[in-house]
């Protein structure tokens, strides 16, 4: 996976990201949506087949970064939930 920062201001923060699909961003992107500060995310590709992804964030407070980083983590300690509970 490579990402790459397309735009970056206060409130927003628009990524680029090679070698990924929607399978790790559409679950990001839902986990932002449940965030009170965030205003919008959405996961964007140019078609359904392309090798970059874009995925946009814009927050009503904080850094869209450290929202990006707090749904990253949510979303990890879910998986390892998910695996502990799979192994019982």
């Amino acid at each position: 996976m490579d990402l790459k920062t397309i735009r970056k201001t206060k409130t927003e923060l628009e990524l680029e990201i090679t070698g990924e699909d929607e399978t790790i961003l559409h679950p990001i992107t839902h986990i932002l949506l449940q965030n009170d500060d965030v205003d919008y995310a959405a996961c964007m590709a140019d078609n359904p087949l392309a090798v970059k992804k874009r995925l946009f964030i814009r927050v009503k407070k904080g850094s869209p970064e450290d929202v990006l980083k707090k749904a990253v983590k949510y979303l990890e300690d879910e998986i390892k939930q998910f695996g502990k509970n799979f192994e019982k």
